[in-house]
């Protein structure tokens, strides 16, 4: 990794936990601020949102990622009764005791950084309690780019005209946006070179920094930025709360829509089939690598928001998918999903062949679809049946897929 002093428990003043393994990746939850602009009686870290509290749904998506091996939490010493009503019960032993945090945000990651050092983590990722919408793949890609740069922020391309004011109001500057983006969390650093940084600026009478990416770019260290995800917004203002009620609650109109796709049976040693390689005297034919359950589960929810199939966005004739992974396809089509506001609820797959036999993959079929398409395991189905030795898939020549989706979408308003 660039820009990194030497990985030693010497050169940070960290010493050796007592017993137990190094932690590999932590994960650090700045939940200590008061959340003023939200004009809540509580801090907006334990407001709730369609029956979960915003600090519980950035924890689930931490707890769920089988990468992260710690999340600690640095909360305010007023809201400790409030922060155990959240995690009661709720998590396990990946969820470490909280640590209190500080009269500033930087301050506060500080604490938690020196709360994290017994454990020696090589990498933490640094996230703002209030971003709740927090995707598996986005927590996969900060470990990523941690592991590439050192040091790395998520960010997206902004798609206002920005504007810089004077005293007065007036214009005095509009910088282009094609070269401006908005920074999200989790940020993502190696954690030696992240507590050296922070311990360095505490030292120095110097600007409250805003995020941790200034921390180190104010100590030299080069920062990298990576995709992020619209959808992973944060809760500041009163009409951000409304909108998050709307992306989660009742107010979503539900709709349902088909997928099929099949595929002949060819030369080869193996098919795909639900993002898993599975091991067979034949292949599959297609232009990609065949994978009729994704290119099914990939239409239906194309379908859902009435945006094409699957021919459209990844036409066969284009060279550049010929042998593509089809997990990009169904990943693209939740994207756009969510996109639209919409919430995927469950995805439900029907495969029809006489062999391969599907059973014996069937769980590690629905965790590759989970993790492509964002989500629960538990709202993946994947089931297989035959055709009596009837049709093309009775006489082994090829296999079918048929998938139905059901989502929750806004009624009228998709800015979300």
């Amino acid at each position: 990794m660039p820009n990194i002093a030497p990985h030693t428990k010497e050169a940070y003043g960290i010493s050796s936990p007592k017993g137990g393994a190094l932690v590999r990746i932590a994960a650090l939850v700045v939940a200590a601020g008061r959340g003023q602009r939200s004009a809540s009686d509580i801090p907006k870290q334990y407001q709730d949102v369609n029956g979960r509290a915003v600090l519980a749904r950035s924890l689930d998506a931490f707890e769920a990622h089988d990468r992260i091996d710690r999340i600690l939490v640095v909360i305010h010493p007023d809201d400790e009764s409030q922060y155990q009503d959240v995690v009661l019960g709720a998590y396990g032993e990946k969820l470490a005791p909280p640590a209190f945090g500080g009269a500033t945000r930087q301050e506060s990651v500080r604490l938690g950084l020196e709360a994290l050092a017994p454990l020696f983590p090589d990498i933490v990722l640094v996230h703002d309690a209030a971003r709740p919408f927090l995707s598996h793949a986005l927590i996969s890609r900060a470990i990523e780019a941690a592991q590439r740069y050192g040091a790395a922020s998520p960010g997206v391309p902004t798609t206002d005209t920005l504007a810089e004011i004077g005293e007065r109001g007036e214009i005095v500057a509009q910088p282009d946006r094609n070269r401006l983006y908005g920074m999200q969390t989790p940020q993502s650093f190696h954690f030696p070179t992240l507590l050296a940084a922070h311990r360095e600026a505490a030292k120095k009478e110097a600007q409250d920094f805003s995020d941790d990416c200034a921390v180190m770019r104010a100590v030299g260290h080069k920062v990298h930025m990576f995709e992020g995800d619209r959808g992973n917004i944060k809760l500041t203002w009163p009409g951000d709360f409304a909108k998050a009620e709307r992306r989660l609650g009742n107010n979503l109109i539900s709709r349902v829509a088909f997928g099929y796709d099949v595929h002949a049976f060819g030369a080869g040693d193996h098919v795909w089939l639900g993002g898993v390689r599975i091991q067979h005297d034949r292949g599959l034919i297609g232009h990609s690598d065949a994978d009729a359950a994704l290119h099914a589960l990939t239409d239906a929810l194309l379908g859902v928001i009435s945006d094409g199939d699957i021919g459209l966005h990844f036409p066969p004739d284009d060279p550049r998918w010929r042998g593509a992974s089809s997990d990009q396809f169904l990943a693209f089509a939740a994207r756009k999903v969510r996109d639209r506001g919409g919430v995927i609820d469950h995805l439900d797959l029907t495969l029809i062949c006489e062999a391969p036999k599907i059973g014996p993959h069937r769980d590690a079929m629905r965790s590759s679809i989970s993790q492509i398409a964002e989500v629960p395991m538990q709202s993946v189905s994947v089931k297989a049946t035959t055709s009596e030795r009837l049709g093309f898939a009775g006489r082994r020549e090829g296999l079918a897929a048929h998938a139905v989706v059901s989502v929750r979408l806004p009624p009228v308003d998709r800015s979300l």
